[in-house]
């Protein structure tokens, strides 16, 4: 049993309602490290309960529907049946579910539980307000094993030929072909149910993963725009050739020592990001100083002049390597303060790759990479050691400002970071999960 989180079915009698339903009523426990997330007021008992009753049929039922999304979705605005397929108070079904939305950023799966409303003659109201993190593979075994366990009490209840049946066993079928699973993760990443997607969409995002890499597709793919409409690799080379300027990744720095460097996916993105810049800070001696555009470019490989450009670019900042001497940067802001934080996203994309790739994209998603990503280049630029001696624990907005100013960043990357380190209170659900629990 994992300690991470645990969904734990008690079987109830119920007298009406479908075989499916009364085989499935129970009372229902989740729980993330050690806090219950089901927990609520009983207004017919008048007690607290960490178990109400509800139909484990349904509840696997969508977790088996939406396993591919659950799985690899990151947090989204721009797909319209988002929360359906990530909020368990969707279900439905008659009873009343938990406030919780279950989304992920490709490493890690973040489980978040509110309240909910408290509403004359409602007999029972969540009272659990607690966010958790968990390992993808976490998700996966306790998800399995809670729909494996529904599917055993059917069973023994005569109940069988059920759609939770049918559904989960293709689940169970794509999850062991690798080309399945590789096109139900991009369905996933695009904000589609199966089989939903465009297929000519996906034949173009299989074709490119093996020209410019699985991993870069991902990013792609996960960065979709609301008409799922996602760039090619044609158009990737149209865009460098024409925005893009010259680059070498034979010198762009790298990270002479690995060692040190964690497995990703094991911390929070925002730290390791963090961990990778202040090593590679360490290794070119930067000390706590402002990188120069000069020394910058230089880090990346890149021409100067990549720093200058005030045209801007549409879509998102990316690197797109020719041969191991030739690369184009394309870069997305109008700002040079932008455009040195992308041209920083970049050189931390480049040095924590292990898996060959061609294509380095720094994208406004939210997955792991990405959000790395930002926590790299916050702290390349801008060390969080000096910013916490410059502010001297004055963390107004001008403040900020002054120390942004000082590094050439945004006062947003100032903040951010901020926030992360949890000197500032966060201003809603924004940029990394796990700086929530951390």
């Amino acid at each position: 049993m994992s300690d991470a989180w645990t969904i734990n079915a008690e079987w109830e009698p119920l007298d009406a309602g479908s075989p499916e339903e009364r085989a499935g009523f129970a009372s229902i426990a989740i729980q993330a490290r050690g806090i219950w997330l089901t927990e609520g007021l009983d207004a017919l008992s008048n007690s607290l309960r960490k178990a109400p009753r509800l139909s484990a049929y349904s509840l696997a039922e969508w977790l088996a529907w939406n396993w591919w999304r659950l799985r690899w979705e990151p947090r989204s605005t721009s797909a319209n049946n988002w929360s359906s397929s990530h909020r368990l108070a969707t279900i439905g079904g008659g009873y009343i579910w938990p406030n919780i939305t279950i989304f992920s950023d490709g490493e890690r799966i973040a489980l978040i539980a509110k309240p909910t409303e408290e509403r004359p003659q409602t007999p029972f109201r969540y009272i659990a307000n607690f966010a958790a993190v968990i390992q993808g593979h976490e998700f996966e075994n306790i998800t399995t094993a809670f729909i494996e366990q529904v599917l055993q009490r059917l069973d023994s209840e005569r109940v069988r030929g059920t759609n939770l049946e049918t559904v989960w066993n293709g689940v169970t079928d794509e999850r062991r072909s690798p080309e399945l699973a590789r096109i139900r993760k991009l369905e996933a990443l695009l904000g589609q149910e199966p089989d939903e997607s465009n297929p000519q969409v996906l034949e173009q995002l299989i074709a490119d993963s093996k020209e410019l890499s699985n991993g870069a597709i991902d990013e792609i793919a996960a960065d979709h725009g609301s008409d799922g409409a996602v760039v090619t690799a044609t158009e990737l080379r149209e865009i460098a050739e024409a925005k893009g300027y010259d680059a070498s990744p034979r010198n762009a720095v790298g990270l002479s020592s690995r060692s040190d460097l964690p497995r990703p996916g094991g911390l929070p993105a925002w730290r390791y990001g963090a961990i990778a810049a202040k090593l590679l800070r360490e290794q070119e001696s930067l000390d706590g100083t402002r990188i120069p555009n000069r020394q910058l470019t230089e880090l990346a490989g890149a021409q100067s002049a990549v720093l200058d450009d005030k045209r801007g670019g549409k879509g998102f900042s990316f690197a797109l390597d020719d041969s191991p001497t030739h690369s184009r940067v394309v870069l997305r802001s109008k700002w040079t303060t932008g455009r040195r934080f992308e041209l920083a996203r970049l050189i931390g994309d480049r040095i924590v790759k292990v898996n060959a790739s061609r294509l380095f994209p720094a994208t406004q998603s939210s997955t792991y990479r990405q959000k790395m990503q930002r926590s790299f280049a916050a702290e390349f630029l801008s060390p969080f050691d000096v910013v916490e001696d410059m502010l001297k624990g004055d963390y107004s907005t001008e403040s900020q400002q002054e120390v942004a100013e000082h590094f050439e960043v945004s006062p947003l990357t100032i903040r951010t970071m901020l926030t992360n380190h949890k000197r500032i209170e966060r201003e809603g659900f924004d940029e990394d999960f796990d700086a929530l629990v951390a």
